[in-house]
């Protein structure tokens, strides 16, 4: 059963077109503070409860290609403060849905295009995921081993340069709209958001503090301090010690006495400190490393798996987890000391709830 939004969002209408990956995250984002989500679907659209990035919206299923769906979706647009769409471009305009014409109905809209490569550029109308957006960004070339680049999870394109970002870019124009009454289309792509997290290395690389080469720097793997070593168990732990203190800390809690771990900012001393230090991580199994170095500035934490992870302490004391219809949520995140957010609702199939939120909005519309 949804619950009434009561988050910093409250009040904030979003009408969402569905979509996978980055869009439904971001509506999912604005859901979790308060916003009233209304997710436009497909016919034949489907959805079960494992998936967690359609949770706390209602749905409405409409024929986008009908005369009576479109007029029908653009009176909800006149009725919206925030638009979500993750197509490839040039659909919204194929359906009578372009930005001009949903402003010209709504002038204060904040449309939100979510796409790989964005709205313009060579690039813009070939297909792709995330791992073809980071590649262009100098990201996937500086994460992996120094013999080649690894995919990450898609964490960085789709969820980083791509959903935090499209919910940052609405936010900022939401209180221009509220301020101007002027609404504006935020072209987000998944390939420039990337780039804006990369600001901070690239700052360093022209700097010459950062070398354009994998497993060679401080926080890429190279260091002996900041890296993950396997214990005895095959468990993992992960080691962040950079700064002189911290790095003190964990030569004495570790007993690190050999005068080969004096320089620690060596980099020709690194190969052979990491190895010295995996022999060692590798005598004690990795209870035995948390209990040691728990509770300390050594910079330390036990790896933790997907199953591992909800049962960790700092977890269960945060509440970082929750149970929804017995799947294992994320939390609500940020946390906010007045207007806490919540789940409103587990993820719903196609069609639940949306005649009724489209009549909470003022809607009237036989769909």
């Amino acid at each position: 059963m949804r619950r009434v939004a009561k988050g910093p969002l409250s009040g904030i209408k979003v009408l969402e077109f569905a979509g996978m990956g980055p869009a439904p995250v971001c509506g999912m984002l604005l859901s979790d503070l308060g916003g009233d989500v209304l997710r436009i679907d497909r016919p034949g659209a489907s959805y079960d409860r494992y998936m967690i990035e359609t949770r706390g919206r209602r749905s409405l299923v409409v024929d986008l290609k009908s005369e009576q769906g479109q007029k029908g979706v653009l009176a909800l647009v006149e009725k919206a403060d925030l638009l979500i769409e993750g197509f490839r471009p040039g659909v919204m305009e194929r359906m009578g849905l372009a930005p001009e014409i949903a402003l010209q109905r709504n002038p204060r809209l904040v449309y939100g295009r979510m796409t790989g490569w964005g709205q313009s550029g060579p690039y813009a109308d070939m297909a792709g995921h995330d791992i073809n957006y980071i590649a262009i960004t100098g990201a996937l070339h500086g994460i992996g081993t120094v013999e080649r680049p690894v995919p990450p999870l898609n964490l960085v394109g789709d969820f980083g340069g791509g959903a935090l970002y499209l919910a940052f870019g609405l936010l900022a124009a939401l209180r221009h709209a509220e301020q101007t009454g002027e609404g504006q289309v935020v072209d987000c792509a998944m390939s420039d958001g990337t780039i804006g997290l990369m600001g901070l290395l690239y700052g360093h690389l022209a700097r010459g503090t950062w070398h354009d080469r994998r497993g060679v720097n401080i926080i890429d793997g190279g260091s002996h301090f900041y890296n993950c070593y396997q214990c005895s168990d095959g468990h993992w732990i992960a080691l962040g010690a950079i700064e002189p203190q911290f790095y003190e800390e964990l030569r004495r809690k570790m007993s690190l006495d050999d005068p080969a771990f004096d320089r620690q900012l060596c980099e020709e001393d690194w190969p052979a400190l990491k190895e010295r230090l995996a022999e060692i991580i590798a005598t004690r199994p990795r209870s035995e490393w948390a209990a040691l170095l728990e509770g300390t500035d050594a910079c330390f934490a036990p790896v933790m798996s997907m199953k591992e992870a909800p049962s960790h302490p700092h977890n269960v004391a945060r509440g970082a987890f929750v149970a929804v219809d017995d799947v294992t949520h994320p939390a609500p995140s940020p946390r906010f000391s007045k207007t806490p957010g919540f789940i409103q609702s587990p993820p719903v199939e196609a069609g639940v709830g949306g005649e009724e939120a489209a009549r909470e909005w003022g809607v009237e519309h036989d769909w």
